[in-house]
């Protein structure tokens, strides 16, 4: 198996397995229960909210645990807008988050908020005075994703952020961080940033994990309210299965962040190189974008040419796996056609992925495109 779509989620690593087994078997207690077991439960709980905290440059209080990105997004949205919404009712996002971002502020709008979606210019590039002149003292929050999860694009988000801060103190920010967290440099104080997303399972953790970082001082409405877990900003018995394996896998890749990043650099250019000797095939991505994550588009449906792949156990995706296939219509954003967005694939790889992998992907991507007409 060649498994090129680590946007979408990575393997666990054995230290995350370990974790898991070890919480599951011996450290079963509930965080909350106050006997012995409960308490070591609960220290698993704590060691991980300190490796998570110190690897983004919060303080130990500010981390939450969520059941995943999408329901940190929902929480930084929703919980603001219930703190601040009455007086401050705009909300001001880039025009390509993720679905847990778009469809949120799309139910907002429909409750009566005012929503701003800001796209990027002509160039495909996201400039922060465009996100500047976007805002006003009716603004209660901006949010940006660090690293677009169907295309790599970097946004300029701490040059907005703090632009942002500097002209209108009072406004939330907030960061949609996925794609960018173990692969890029993230310190929340760099990124002007008062809340910051996080997912377990594109790190090498494992489903059903994220965390929600919150400022210290930052007011949120919870969504889930119950047993008064995490400061009762999200109720729920904690799962220390899950956020022991998120702990030990942000512990294991966050002294290496700077090495994989070259690594897979070296990788997006053999890919590059690779798929320039195919007639037909265009990058979407731009040079500058993360590389992790590539878009090219092949002239052939994305659809057939991914069971194409399949078939020969290679696996990539056509876009956001959240969308199950549909087009978010990110990649129209960018300027791309909609006949290349219906070709559109996407690679994602980790610095496990081999030159030789990449090889093979090509030369089944050069088949697949003789093979499949129109």
């Amino acid at each position: 198996m060649i498994y090129l779509d680590n946007a979408s989620t990575t393997k666990p690593c054995p230290e995350a397995v370990s974790a898991v087994i070890d919480a599951v078997t011996d450290n079963f207690g509930n965080p909350s229960s106050l006997h012995r077991a409960g308490l070591n439960a609960q220290l698993a709980v704590d060691k991980a909210r300190k490796i998570i905290a110190g690897s983004i440059g919060a303080d130990v209080g500010e981390i939450y645990f969520t059941s995943g990105a999408t329901e940190s997004n929902n929480l930084a949205l929703r919980g603001v807008m219930g703190a601040y919404g009455k007086r401050k009712n705009k909300i001001v996002v880039s025009a390509v988050e993720h679905a847990s971002i778009e469809e949120t502020v799309s139910a907002l709008e429909k409750q009566g908020f005012e929503v701003v979606r800001i796209s990027p210019r002509e160039d495909g590039q996201f400039y922060a005075e465009d996100f500047i002149n976007a805002c006003d003292e009716k603004t209660c929050i901006i949010s940006m994703m660090l690293v677009n999860n169907e295309t790599g694009h970097i946004l300029p988000v701490g040059e907005t952020f703090k632009a942002v801060k500097k002209r209108y103190p009072e406004i939330v920010t907030h960061c949609d961080c996925v794609q960018g967290y173990m692969k890029l440099p993230v310190n929340v104080r760099t990124l002007n940033t008062d809340m910051l997303s996080l997912s377990g399972h594109k790190i090498h953790a494992v489903k059903g994990i994220g965390a929600l970082y919150i400022k210290k001082g930052i007011r949120v409405v919870p969504t889930v309210t119950g047993g008064h877990q995490e400061k009762g900003i999200r109720s729920g018995t904690e799962s220390v299965p899950l956020i022991s394996a998120f702990g030990s896998a942000v512990e294991k890749y966050n002294l290496t962040i700077k090495e994989r990043y070259e690594k897979v650099t070296g990788l997006k250019k053999h890919l590059l190189d690779r798929l320039s000797e195919i007639d037909g095939v265009s990058v979407n991505s731009p040079e500058n974008a993360s590389p992790y994550v590539v878009n090219i588009s092949a002239g052939r449906r994305s659809e057939i040419m991914l069971h194409f792949m399949e078939q020969k156990e290679i696996y990539i995706s056509s876009g956001s796996a959240c969308s199950k296939g549909q087009q978010s219509g990110v990649l129209q954003q960018f300027g791309i056609t909609r006949k290349n967005a219906d070709s559109a694939l996407r690679i994602s790889m980790t610095a496990e992925t081999t030159t030789q992998e990449i090889d093979i992907f090509a030369e089944t991507l050069r088949e697949g495109i003789e093979k499949i007409r129109g």
